[in-house]
């Protein structure tokens, strides 16, 4: 896992998979089936869902779908790893990155990838880390 975010009603991942290894849904339905067990058997709760999602044994805590895209290129995964990271920001749960508990961006902090700083206040589009890293301590 390269990086991770888990907002209260949805969440973003970029893993790395091994080699002849494609298995998103797989992957994707054991996180789901885990964390749905641990929430609720923790005293979380779950949101009505019709009959028929009753009948096919889905709970009310995720959405049934997943989007999944295939990073190439360096520049593609240096977009979505800044847009992960800079999510709970976007949507307004927190003023830093930093300041959101679950995101792997601490580990990279930690790591010297971005400074505790990063991207505090900005609202607007993704910011890079280029266009960022200037700004750090004024």
């Amino acid at each position: 896992m390269r990086a991770i975010v888990l907002l209260p009603d949805h969440l973003h991942a970029i893993w790395c998979l091994p080699p002849g290894d494609a298995n998103y849904s797989g992957r994707w339905q054991w996180i789901k089936t885990q964390f749905i067990q641990r929430w609720l058997a923790a005293g979380g709760s779950d949101c009505d869902v019709t009959e028929g999602r009753k009948n096919d044994g889905r709970r009310g805590v995720w959405q049934p779908k997943f989007w999944e895209h295939t990073i190439e290129e360096e520049d593609d995964f240096e977009r979505h790893f800044d847009y992960i990271h800079f999510n709970p920001v976007k949507h307004g749960y927190v003023q830093c990155p930093a300041d959101w508990e679950w995101s792997s961006f601490h580990r990279w902090v930690r790591a010297g990838v971005y400074p505790t700083k990063w991207a505090c206040g900005n609202r607007g589009e993704v910011p890079t880390f280029a266009q960022i890293e200037n700004t750090v301590g004024e």
